[in-house]
């Protein structure tokens, strides 16, 4: 096996799921199932490794730029997957005003695992995608030839392909698989592998309305065109990302007393709150058995 495929270090694949007994939804006659996610990889957890994996097979030990906010998970990843693996790994961060501050945790976290961080006033990043604007962030980053670029989130047609796999690890244990949204690239595997018969639930964590899009336009890029049946439900952002206002932190706590849970706040707080006012809207006839994808744990959030 080449050393820096990701195979190399043993994920935990299929990821447990687990049904929990919880009496908001039981009183409805739906059944809750956590998908443990968070148990791929102690370092690429959850939806991290199943985006990550595929692009790093991709670079093939090549230097990975990739692009993130202050506390970016992915960048995170990205950066521990280079030391684990032995790539070089180049961030660059939403922000140059951050250039002039000490690295918050989680960028002293990248840096630490080798990652050389790079940061570019926000109208830029917004126009990243734009291939003049990233033949002079190459440059100036001083990017090799060759090197592999990932977009936010790691969401790109691999990583959508990549996801498809947590869909089939669900087939005929779920008719219904919600998942915190942040890029897109997660929801549009996840509802590709499910199959017939059952649905994928996004639940954004920004607010804007543009993740709809964004889905579908990944889905054509990885599968040519809509693959399986999925809808987004953009009441439970709180504000936008990295809004973690009383009542949710609230609802994150009560829900580690009553299943001994560590709750990330940013993403998988926000998705389990949705799915708990959908079950008492009657979203979900009785009968049906609701997985909630649990992408990752609470670090990120310690860290700030």
């Amino acid at each position: 096996m080449n050393a820096s495929d990701p195979a190399a270090l043993r994920p935990r694949l299929p990821s447990p799921l687990e049904p929990v007994a919880d009496e908001r939804f039981a009183r409805h006659g739906v059944r809750l199932l956590l998908k443990r996610d968070d148990l791929i990889h102690p370092d690429l957890p959850g939806n991290k490794w199943r985006k990550l994996a595929p692009n790093l097979r991709a670079a093939a030990g090549r230097t990975v730029l990739t692009f993130g906010g202050a506390y970016s998970n992915h960048l995170r990843a990205t950066a521990a997957a280079g030391r684990l693996l032995g790539f070089p790994t180049i961030g660059v961060v939403r922000g140059d005003e951050l250039a002039e501050r000490p690295l918050n945790p989680s960028l002293a976290a990248c840096a630490a695992d080798g990652m050389r961080l790079h940061f570019v006033d926000r109208a830029t990043y917004r126009r990243a995608s734009d291939p003049g604007v990233l033949a002079g962030l190459l440059e100036r980053c001083g990017a090799p030839e060759g090197c592999r670029v990932v977009p936010e989130g790691g969401s790109n047609a691999l990583a959508a392909q990549g996801c498809t796999e947590l869909g089939r690890e669900l087939r005929g244990a779920a008719d219904v698989a919600a998942v915190a949204c942040g890029t897109g690239g997660t929801l549009a595997g996840l509802a590709a592998g499910l199959g017939d018969g059952a649905r994928a639930l996004g639940v954004p964590v920004l607010k804007g309305g543009f993740l709809g899009e964004r889905t579908a336009a990944l889905q054509r890029e990885a599968f040519g065109g809509p693959a399986g049946d999925w809808s987004l439900d953009e009441r439970f952002h709180f504000g936008g990302y990295a809004r973690v206002p009383p009542a949710l932190e609230t609802f994150a706590r009560d829900f580690e007393a009553r299943h001994g849970l560590p709750v990330e706040r940013l993403y998988v707080a926000k998705m389990l709150y949705g799915l708990v006012a959908l079950v008492g809207e009657g979203a979900f006839p009785p009968g049906t058995a609701v997985a909630a994808v649990i992408t990752g744990g609470p670090q990120s959030a310690a860290s700030r």
